[in-house]
C-alpha cells in the first residue's frame, strides 16, 4: 500500500510538468525505494549516484558554513538532476528537460518530498 501511494505521487510529480522526464525516492545508502525512470536509466546507477552526490552536497554545505542543506541541483547540457530529502533517510531525485521552469519544479518537487517524507 505505501509502495502504491508513493508511486501515486510520483506519478502526480511526473505528470504536473511535461519537462519532468524521471523522479525517485532513495534511500541516502543509494538503495532505489521507488521509482518512474525511463527504461534507458539503470535504477542502480540513479540510487548510487544521488546518494553519493547528496551526501557530498551535504559536506560541503557543512565545511562551507551553509546551513542545512536543502537540495542539491546538478545542470548538463541535456537538463538537470535536482535532489532534496524526502525525510532523514531518504532522497526525491528529479530529472528535467533543459527547457524546464525550474521555479514551478523546486515548488512541486518540495511538495512530493513532505509527502513522500511523510509516508516512509
Amino acid at each position: 500500500m505505501r509502495s502504491e501511494m508513493m508511486g501515486s505521487i510520483l506519478s502526480d510529480l511526473n505528470g504536473t510538468s511535461a519537462e519532468i522526464e524521471a523522479s525517485a525516492v532513495i534511500s541516502t545508502d543509494g538503495l532505489m525505494i521507488e521509482a518512474l525512470l525511463p527504461a534507458s536509466m539503470d535504477e542502480d546507477r540513479v540510487g548510487a549516484m544521488s546518494a553519493a552526490m547528496l551526501s557530498l552536497g551535504e559536506r560541503t554545505a557543512q565545511e562551507l558554513a551553509r546551513g542545512e542543506l536543502e537540495q542539491v541541483l546538478v545542470k548538463g547540457a541535456d537538463g538537470y538532476i535536482l535532489m532534496t530529502h524526502a525525510n532523514s533517510d531518504s532522497v526525491l531525485t528529479v530529472v528535467a528537460k533543459p527547457n524546464a521552469r525550474l521555479g514551478l519544479i523546486f515548488l512541486d518537487v518540495k511538495r512530493a518530498a513532505e509527502a513522500i517524507g511523510k509516508l516512509l
